[in-house]
């Protein structure tokens, strides 16, 4: 271990090479439900953390949606202090082992690294995002949990539709204030996509669990099989229920198809419905699981994001012999996070790039037999920024699959529009909110995937703690 006694210079600190996460063995982790990712060891830390040149003007910071004091923290835990290092991450975000493990650091703080720039390589920027995984794991492995600070009861009630990451900030921020605070959940469980939609490998429900006990112990109460638009309205949870300010986080968990002939065929899945029944209904356990799984061996994932390499890694562990992945342009293109990429290609995923699914095709009993996909070149960039994918004529090719998994996004839930008219939504069924998370209904906030379309889990857990902030002066009469 680096002595620090002496204080190091930048060009020392540069010197230091990227600590490697240390994973599993691709061999063996394709064939199980453990986290791929194993952490850094408290060597490895120490090193990562030296590498901050802790930069006066600090431009990680900006780029970090909910502003973590990075430089803070990572100075803490090049100390030693890693309690120190948590409190300071818990001051921006209550959930740091969730987001250390999730979010897409190499495009937003490690994106704007001073490390990685001097070095002329992005993916020789500091990593903060393990950083913030070893501080919180810590803290766990310790056995203890932290609970920050309540202030005296204010009187006032405050609902939180959805436990997703945005729902579960705003009740952080809005409970810190002494609200009384109560989360409506849909689900039979508590913590929305990072429960039902990110796979057991790459974010253990238990580490769900305990962050959301957090909340508890804060005195958030949550009530789950709670549909807000059928069991209550939301003018009802105002009116009758006595709330005086309502936050919506319920996400966008309905998913969009291609409209391709053979979507109804069986062993066609939306990636919400197959990850549902694999993370939330725990399917692959096959001896306990009331819910099953369409058994298949060669399956075709279709999209290029996050949700599709989940779907692919997941299928290889439900017992697919062989999995490919369908995407329209290339690799440089994919919004997937290069490690997940990566890590689907270390366990044998294949990606069929520039190809795009025209229709999947079934047998006499409806069900899935191949796919008869179209070749693409990529042509001037869209509005995306990127090239657009152009069909190419006479492409058309067929291969054998026997399920296929579409996982090109998602879209809002029609149901609390459709019961509330006076929420203005845009024409995607977007709820339109002003700067502050406030929509056109009075005591009435809204954020995350509901608002933004299909975000991130940091990107949510920023709208979160914006409109709470909104509701804590509405709530305070200032």
């Amino acid at each position: 271990m680096i002595d620090t006694a002496k204080k190091l210079t930048p060009k020392e600190r540069l010197a230091i090479p990227p600590q490697e996460m240390p994973t599993q063995d691709p061999e063996v982790r394709k064939h199980n439900m453990e986290e791929v990712a194993l952490g850094y060891t408290e060597e490895q830390a120490h090193l990562e953390s030296l590498r901050c040149l802790q930069c006066k003007n600090a431009p990680c910071v900006p780029s970090c949606p909910v502003r973590i004091d990075i430089p803070g923290f990572i100075a803490k835990i090049a100390e030693g202090e890693y309690a120190e290092a948590l409190a300071i991450l818990r001051k921006s975000n209550l959930f740091p082992a969730i987001c250390g493990r999730v979010c897409p650091q190499e495009v937003q703080c490690q994106a704007t690294c001073t490390v990685g720039k001097s070095l002329k390589d992005v993916d020789k920027a500091v990593s903060i995002g393990r950083l913030e995984r070893f501080a919180a794991d810590w803290e766990r492995l310790q056995g203890t949990l932290d609970v920050p600070p309540v202030k005296p009861k204010t009187g006032k009630k405050v609902a939180v539709i959805g436990s997703g990451p945005a729902g579960l900030a705003a009740a952080a921020d809005l409970a810190k204030e002494g609200h009384e605070v109560t989360i409506f959940e849909a689900f039979h469980k508590p913590g929305g996509v990072m429960v039902y939609g990110i796979p057991e490998f790459r974010l253990p429900k238990e580490i769900v669990r305990r962050e959301i006990e957090v909340l508890e112990k804060m005195g958030v109460k949550i009530v789950t099989n709670f549909l807000v638009g059928r069991t209550r309205s939301l003018k009802e949870l105002l009116e009758k229920d006595g709330f005086d300010a309502v936050f919506i986080g319920s996400g966008a968990g309905l998913p969009k198809f291609m409209g391709i002939p053979g979507e109804n065929l069986v062993g066609v899945f939306s990636a919400n419905e197959y990850l549902t029944r694999a993370n939330l209904m725990k399917a692959y356990d096959r001896s306990k699981a009331d819910t099953p799984i369409y058994p298949a061996k060669r399956v075709a994932v279709l999209g290029g994001g996050n949700v599709a390499m989940d779907s692919a890694r997941m299928a290889l562990r439900l017992g697919a012999e062989e999995v490919f992945v369908i995407y329209r342009r290339t690799e440089k293109e994919m919004p997937a996070r290069a490690e997940e990429v990566a890590h689907a290609k270390e366990e044998g995923v294949v990606f069929r790039f520039l190809e795009n699914a025209k229709r999947i095709l079934g047998d006499e009993k409806s069900r899935v037999v191949g796919i008869e996909c179209l070749s693409y070149e990529l042509g001037e960039p869209d509005a995306s920024g990127r090239r657009r994918p152009i069909e190419i004529p006479g492409s058309e090719h067929i291969f054998n699959v026997d399920s296929v998994i579409v996982a090109i996004g998602n879209e809002s839930h029609p149901l609390i529009r459709q019961t509330t008219p006076e929420l203005a939504v845009d024409k995607y069924g977007h709820i339109i909110t002003d700067e502050s998370g406030k929509t056109s209904m009075d005591r009435v906030y809204a954020g995350g995937d509901i608002v933004l379309g299909s975000a991130t889990v940091i990107l949510a857990m920023g709208q979160g703690r914006k409109a709470a902030a909104s509701i804590n002066v509405l709530l305070s009469g200032s």
